[in-house]
């Protein structure tokens, strides 16, 4: 039998405004056409404006724009992207179709993501790419990655699907790496109706083939045509980088989800600005408290996607056992380390040394932390915590 929980763990991350509901209603109405016109254009450069990266391009979701970045990396036979063990699936396994070799990278047990100094441990003769994801929407040490793949001429994939807004000395989240993703999806901090996602680049090679890639191969007539519909509405051509094609597939995002997207941009700020606020304010409760400890970030660096815990002294299951059975409060652990999961086991990649990352897992949990979680749950969430701590024989 299900647990009633009085506070579950949901997978929307906000509600929308009565103005964000409007304009979806609007294009809903009376957009024509639905896909690939001005909206998206307007959500595009409103993105470009915001992170301070060239050329951004709506796609369905993220997935779909680490499924493009695998294609420009161009793997070729033995080729190895070095990529965190603790993440979410879909920031590997497209670089892995398009033939990367998977070098395991464990965490800094004090970020929680990869930094220069455990990169720099595994650099090979073979290694061609950097896959960096912001995890938690902490921003990771940029500067020194950046220098890093600069020094041994590597290409720099930054997964920020859950860090939009993060920045780092003036400097935001996707605006470091060759190429940049970021989703928003139903969970995240600002969402486009459940999916959708943005890749990002300064590199005008790349700027000029995503959109090829993207939407079918389709492209202009490369002569003046004698009538607009002579020979045909458009053209089609096989992608092309570096002399070598690239197969095209359709990864659009319509425009009710950019209308949206662009709208939820003007708020995303506020959004994050809370959410770090209300952690700070449930991590401030425990900063004495040996049993319990959080990453604190106070500044722009942290957007609090998700609030990780950790529970001391093996106690981490104890600790969600009372919180779900006693206090009806639903924690979750995401992020198995992907070595560990069949999926990865299966595709034979090796041996990983991640000892950090195993730690990590045996001790986290994810809090509940929803924006629009209603003070009083939120109260009644940090008062749980203290009581399922005292319940527990550290």
């Amino acid at each position: 039998m299900q647990t009633p929980y009085k506070i579950n763990f949901s997978g929307r991350g906000h509600k929308y405004t009565q103005e964000e509901i409007d304009i979806v209603i609007d294009v809903m109405q009376n957009a024509d056409p639905l896909t690939q016109s001005v909206y998206r254009n307007e959500f595009e450069r409103k993105f470009s404006d915001y992170t301070g990266v060239k050329h951004s391009f709506a796609v369905m979701n993220a997935t779909a724009g680490l499924e493009i970045a695998g294609m420009l990396c161009q793997f070729e036979e033995g080729d190895e992207l070095i990529a965190p063990a603790h993440t979410f699936t879909s920031s590997v396994y497209p670089f892995i179709k398009h033939g990367a070799k998977i070098i395991w990278a464990d965490i800094n047990p004090d970020t929680r993501v990869i930094d220069a100094e455990i990169i720099s441990k595994l650099i090979s003769p073979k290694t061609k790419a950097i896959l960096v994801v912001h995890l938690y929407g902490y921003l990771a040490d940029m500067e020194e990655i950046s220098e890093l793949a600069k020094k041994n001429n590597l290409l720099v994939i930054e997964d920020a699907a859950q860090a939009i807004g993060t920045d780092l000395n003036g400097k935001k989240a996707g605006s470091f790496g060759d190429i940049s993703v970021f989703s928003f999806h139903s969970h995240k901090n600002i969402t486009t109706l459940g999916e959708g996602g943005m890749i990002c680049t300064d590199n005008e090679s790349f700027a000029k083939i995503i959109p090829k890639i993207r939407h079918n191969g389709h492209t202009a007539f490369d002569f003046e045509q004698e009538e607009y519909w002579l020979p045909a509405m458009g053209n089609l051509d096989i992608p092309e980088l570096n002399g070598k094609p690239i197969m095209p597939a359709n990864f659009c995002l319509g425009e009710v989800e950019c209308a949206l997207g662009s709208k939820l941009l003007d708020r995303i700020d506020k959004i994050n600005s809370f959410r770090r606020n209300r952690a700070l304010r449930l991590i401030d409760e425990f900063t004495n408290d040996k049993r319990i400890s959080f990453h604190r970030v106070d500044s722009n660096r942290h957007n609090y996607h998700q609030l990780i815990a950790q529970i001391s002294d093996n106690k981490r299951n104890n600790f969600m056992k009372i919180m779900s059975e006693n206090k009806k409060i639903k924690c979750i652990l995401p992020y198995y380390p992907l070595y560990k999961n069949t999926f990865y086991k299966k595709l034979n990649l090796g041996e990983a040394d991640c000892p950090y990352t195993e730690k990590f897992f045996d001790s986290m949990c994810s809090l509940p932390f929803h924006q629009w979680l209603s003070e009083e749950d939120f109260e009644y969430m940090i008062n749980s915590i203290k009581e399922s701590l005292r319940e527990i024989k550290f």
